[in-house]
């Protein structure tokens, strides 16, 4: 899934006085690319990263996703976006507290129900981010970085088009990290998966990665 952004800015209103957070800002994100986005604390990365998965609208300018422009979506076809093609790493994990891990893991498809065949997928997934003898536990009974882990195979079992990631290491080690940024590299290239990611943490850049800067709202490089 092929991604422009088209000189998008976006304020907020601060009191009566707006406050720019993107500033004519413009890149790309090829179909099956593995993209970081860096930059200081308040430089409009996870704004930037809420405006590409249709969670917010910018100010000004257009964001293509394979030549379709979001602002033009209604509100039933940006759900369905975000719902069939987007899988979000928030950073503030954003599990159900009364659900352990492995549910947790299922939820974009319990509505639906989930078949045997899903349901072993997940515990793999679980399993595969260390999480094989906590998958029963629910978030109160996990670490920060245990739930960072379940919030990450939630996002990678929908097999979306897109992941969108902002700071999926934050709580983790550097093993866990790395083990993390490996099931994310496998499935961008077993699936031509579109990896979208936010950081402050460059330990996990490899050569081929798109490197994108943002500087005061600003993209100074990319």
């Amino acid at each position: 899934m092929m991604i422009r952004v088209e000189n998008v800015t976006k304020s907020y209103l601060s009191g009566h006085s707006p406050v720019n957070v993107l500033e004519g800002v413009n890149c790309e994100f090829p179909t099956g690319s593995f993209s970081f986005i860096l930059g200081p604390s308040g430089s409009g990365k996870s704004t930037l990263l809420y405006l590409l998965g249709a969670l917010d609208d910018p100010t000004s300018g257009e964001i293509l996703v394979d030549r379709q422009s979001l602002g033009h979506l209604s509100s039933r076809q940006r759900d369905q976006f975000r719902r069939e093609q987007i899988g979000f790493i928030f950073q503030n994990f954003n599990l159900i507290k009364n659900l352990d891990a492995l549910q947790n893991t299922l939820v974009p498809f319990l509505a639906n129900g989930c078949s045997k065949e899903l349901r072993i997928r997940a515990e793999e997934l679980l399993d595969r981010v260390g999480l094989r003898q906590r998958r029963h536990h629910r978030p109160s009974e996990l670490s920060g970085g245990e739930q960072q882990r379940v919030a990450i195979a939630r996002a990678v079992l929908k097999s979306p088009k897109v992941i969108l990631a902002d700071e999926p290491t934050g709580e983790l080690d550097s093993h866990t990290g790395k083990l993390i940024f490996d099931l994310l590299r496998h499935l961008q290239e077993e699936r031509s998966t579109t990896m979208i990611t936010v950081t402050h943490d460059e330990r996990y850049l490899v050569a081929s990665d798109r490197i994108l800067r943002l500087e005061n709202g600003r993209m100074v490089r990319g």
